[in-house]
């Protein structure tokens, strides 16, 4: 006998009510079912919000043309086996970079008190310009690569910050008002991640040393950003002074850990969770974020160079899939200044290691942005 609608109706109604009612149910069962559900619903909500933050800012930052460039180090070149000159040409004339990061190391400008020697990057800003290039240019005792802290042998940066300090900005009042006014220059990255004190052979972290270069750096030339970058891959957001104009964050997805499991790390955070940390920014403080450092070289295991470190284990922190991934991730967050790091590796494979798959994916990354 063919049971009536009302029957499976019914059926249906008090399902549904057993659904409903499961909460509800489940809360009055316990004191730790209270806690675990007020957990759920506090990292439910958290991490929607992160999510909410991260589509608003990529959807706002969407009609805003894409920068694509690369830091660019001449002692690292060097330090390769590389011609500087000729890698920087090669950027230039065969990737059509039309971006660089380029750094001002003190250790390099003044090696001796009150000499200065420019030559190296006056041609490196010659090349950009002729090119039509733009140039971020790293000002400040703490720059990119190791040792990170950059001083000349005759500044004993362990001593008290009043001892120096004054050296520090004379050496960099020099630099900007030697570059301030070349067409090239495009902005400034105060320091290099600042307050990382995990990372780098750095004595100094006063927050008021600072503050004073940033209003150096804003007092001698206003018409130029300002670039602070935050340390790579830290939850939070910038909260004392100085306030720049943009911040900058890098970004590394595998790298060797020396401290504790002494094997490759991968960072678990996707694209959407730096797009978030830029978007608390522009909610916060009205600034956008750009990404100062997108990992593309490899990272040797046990201390070891680059040069030291066989292609089979090279590739194992970064081949050519891994680089293609680069590139979309940094593309991924929204953020729409991206300065790649590791080019003078990318030509170290293709020159001494006769590897061309990183230069070809860069070839074809920088043609599709341009």
């Amino acid at each position: 006998m063919t049971k009536p609608i009302s029957f499976y109706s019914n059926k249906l109604h008090k399902g549904l009510r057993q659904i409903i009612g499961w909460p509800k149910r489940y809360w009055r069962s316990s004191r730790w079912h209270k806690v675990l559900s007020i957990i759920v619903i506090i990292v439910a909500v958290w991490f929607g919000s992160m999510y909410g933050i991260a589509r608003w800012y990529i959807a706002s930052q969407s009609s805003i043309p894409l920068q694509l460039g690369v830091s660019f180090i001449p002692d690292y070149a060097s330090s390769l086996g590389l011609n500087p000159e000729q890698t920087m040409s090669a950027l230039i004339n065969q990737l059509h970079v039309k971006h660089f990061r380029l750094t001002s190391y003190w250790s390099d400008v003044e090696p001796t008190k009150g000499t200065y020697n420019f030559s190296q990057l006056d041609w490196e800003f010659a090349q950009a310009d002729k090119a039509h290039a733009k140039i971020t240019l790293v000002v400040g005792l703490r720059q990119p690569r190791w040792p990170e802290c950059h001083p000349p042998s005759w500044v004993n940066t362990a001593a008290p910050v009043n001892q120096w300090q004054p050296e520090l900005e004379q050496y960099m009042t020099v630099v900007i008002n030697r570059y301030k006014n070349n067409p090239a220059l495009e902005s400034y990255q105060l320091e290099n991640e600042y307050f990382l004190k995990g990372f780098g052979d750095c004595a100094n972290y006063s927050r008021s040393r600072l503050v004073s270069e940033y209003n150096l750096v804003k007092n001698l030339d206003p018409q130029h950003p300002i670039i602070v970058g935050r340390s790579n891959n830290d939850v939070g957001t910038p909260i004392g002074a100085p306030t720049p104009d943009l911040y900058g964050i890098s970004i590394y997805h595998r790298v060797w850990d020396a401290g504790y499991t002494h094997r490759y790390l991968e960072y678990p955070f996707p694209a959407w969770f730096y797009a978030f940390l830029a978007g608390v920014e522009k909610i916060t403080t009205g600034r956008n974020m750009i990404i100062d450092e997108e990992q593309a070289e490899a990272w040797p295991p046990h201390g070891q160079t680059i040069p030291q470190t066989s292609l089979v284990e090279q590739n194992k922190s970064l081949d050519a899939a891994r680089l293609q991934a680069s590139f979309q991730f940094a593309k991924a967050t929204g953020m729409k200044t991206i300065y790649m790091w590791g080019a003078e590796y990318w030509y170290y494979r293709l020159t001494i290691l006769h590897d061309p798959s990183l230069w070809n994916v860069a070839k074809q990354q920088f043609a599709h942005s341009n």
